[in-house]
């Protein structure tokens, strides 16, 4: 029987059985000019001024000026406390200690505390790493008009640990008047390996720059050497109210690096007719310092004047990178 007029073939009927399976739904046609497609993979063109901003973080967190963003999903610090802490302190959770670790500025956390609610307590500052440490101890004899004037004669400096990193006699600008032997041990067999003050200052420095000198009446080590150490980075043992007050003394008192020995370390020191020993006396100011070190520290961060933020400055707001006067010039788009 063939077809009518108006009737398919049973092989048209399957073609557009076919043609209708494949139309995918919703209205045919391409989409209109002001249409997107929104897949899950898609999004929107960021600006050009944002990729930048984007570029100059990376590069910035790359070279550690920048604390790294908090990705979602990150767990939030304890408490509702914020993620950035001041300059240099450190929080840790209740009942713990903070084990040393690397920080912006070189130094290693030697610090503990707790946190609660929003409150921070038992807060202590980061310390600078052991090798940030030196004391100093001066034996000085006298010149001049009858001896009278100062000058240095045996140098000698020691690590936080104690060990012995400079220790020489030296040859005074003036000719020795009195060697003052009774107190600095110092006597004119001495003299004869002795090193030129020029040449023995320049050793010291080198050894003093960027650490943290610990000595007892320091001032009187410094004014031997002509120096003057940043006040910031002396420790003077003969002036800490702490040590005062573990020894039993007042507050004010200036007492002696013998005697705060006696009390403190109960050991002797500056004993018999032989002089003092400039290593003997290093070392026993900075056993003082030790003693009290994490309290000391903690009352001279409270006493010094908060520090304003600086551009390099990793808790710094990052927005504020979007000003162009905030960046170095090997930062500038054109380094990029």
């Amino acid at each position: 029987m063939s077809p009518g007029k108006g009737q398919m073939t049973p092989l048209l009927l399957a073609k557009a059985s076919a043609l209708t399976l494949k139309r995918p739904h919703g209205p045919a046609g391409p989409p209109s000019p002001g249409m997107t497609p929104q897949g899950p993979g898609s999004s929107k063109k960021k600006s050009r001024r944002h990729q930048r901003f984007m570029e100059r973080r990376a590069l910035l967190e790359r070279r550690g000026l920048l604390r790294p963003r908090r990705r979602l999903g990150a767990q939030a610090p304890p408490g509702g406390l914020s993620s950035v802490t001041p300059r240099g302190w450190k929080v840790s959770k209740p009942g713990l200690s903070v084990s040393p670790s690397a920080s912006p500025d070189g130094t290693v956390g030697r610090c503990s505390g707790t946190s609660v609610g929003n409150a921070i307590t038992g807060v202590q500052p980061c310390l600078p790493r052991p090798n940030k440490y030196v004391a100093i101890d001066c034996e000085m004899v006298g010149t001049g008009p009858r001896g009278r004037q100062s000058e240095l004669a045996r140098c000698s400096v020691v690590s936080y640990d104690g060990d012995v990193i400079y220790d020489k006699y030296v040859l005074p600008l003036l000719p020795v008047v009195d060697f003052r032997t009774r107190w600095s041990g110092i006597t004119k067999r001495h003299m004869e390996s002795a090193i030129p003050f020029r040449a023995a200052q320049e050793e010291i420095l080198k050894i003093l720059k960027d650490k943290i000198v610990v000595g007892h009446a320091i001032h009187n080590d410094f004014q031997a050497l002509k120096y003057f150490h940043p006040k910031e980075r002396t420790r003077d043992t003969s002036r800490i109210p702490l040590l005062n007050q573990r020894a039993g003394l007042p507050p004010g008192a200036n007492a002696s690096l013998k005697s705060l020995a006696r009390h403190l370390l109960q050991k002797k020191i500056q004993v018999g007719c032989k002089g003092h020993s400039s290593v003997e006396d290093a070392r026993t100011a900075m056993e003082l310092y030790r003693l009290v070190e994490v309290p000391w520290e903690a009352e001279l961060a409270r006493s010094q004047p908060p520090r304003p933020p600086s551009p390099t400055d990793p808790i710094t707001d990052s927005h504020q990178y979007m000003d162009d006067q905030y960046w170095p010039q090997d930062l500038m788009v054109g380094t990029l």
